[in-house]
């Protein structure tokens, strides 16, 4: 009797190992697809980053004069930057999926922002028609096609990880070596849509702060 259960405790413990060992090596490789779309995903955010000074100063030379939405933009651009060059704290010198919550949070926050520089345009016609502003929104929608596209891959390799990740016996394997579910690039809601904003009222608001 101690003779079968040694033996039935055996091949249990080698049918573990072989599953979570086949199990790793499908989540590595899920994992690597979900690291390879995020990274596409960051250099698109890095290079909206990058343009919001060239449209500060294509809209300052137009005349706009609303410096409390710059300081907004400027602030909201700094805490994007700030989360995703941020120090990995993953495995193998990767975001962890704390880190990219983080990221994703201050990205909506951001993409909100350049929504109230944009919406300036209806109060300012001499920005509207400025052709370096043109320019550089015309680029920015650009770059804002791009996200989506690199958001929509991230999150398709996120849904293939994570399903993988639950099912048995995989989740054998993910307990195991510490595979962590990571997190899908959500927007909030009403985000998309650019605020109104009355220039009149930034105006008193600025001149009464500046009192």
């Amino acid at each position: 009797m101690n003779r079968r259960r040694i033996v039935l405790v055996a091949l249990a413990l080698f049918a573990t190992a072989t599953l979570s060992g086949c199990g790793y090596n499908t989540l590595q490789s899920k994992q690597q697809n979900v690291k390879a779309k995020w990274a596409n995903v960051e250099a698109q955010l890095q290079r909206r980053a990058d343009l919001i000074p060239n449209l500060f100063e294509a809209a300052k030379a137009a005349g706009v004069q609303e410096q409390e939405v710059f300081g907004q933009i400027a602030q909201a651009r700094w805490q994007l930057l700030n989360a995703t060059q941020e120090q990995p704290q993953g495995e193998n010198g990767d975001k962890s999926p704390e880190q990219k919550e983080k990221i994703i949070a201050a990205n909506n926050s951001f993409g909100g922002t350049i929504g109230r520089l944009l919406s300036l345009v209806e109060n300012y016609p001499q920005l509207r028609s400025a052709e370096s502003f043109q320019k550089f929104q015309d680029s920015l929608e650009g770059t804002e096609n791009r996200i989506s596209v690199a958001r929509n891959d991230y999150n398709t390799a996120v849904q293939d990880y994570n399903t993988t990740r639950g099912n048995f016996p995989t989740v054998i394997a993910a307990k195991l070596y510490g595979f962590k579910e990571e997190p899908y690039f959500k927007a909030e809601e009403g985000s998309r849509q650019a605020p109104s904003i009355n220039a009149d009222t930034l105006r008193r608001n600025q001149g009464n702060a500046n009192k």
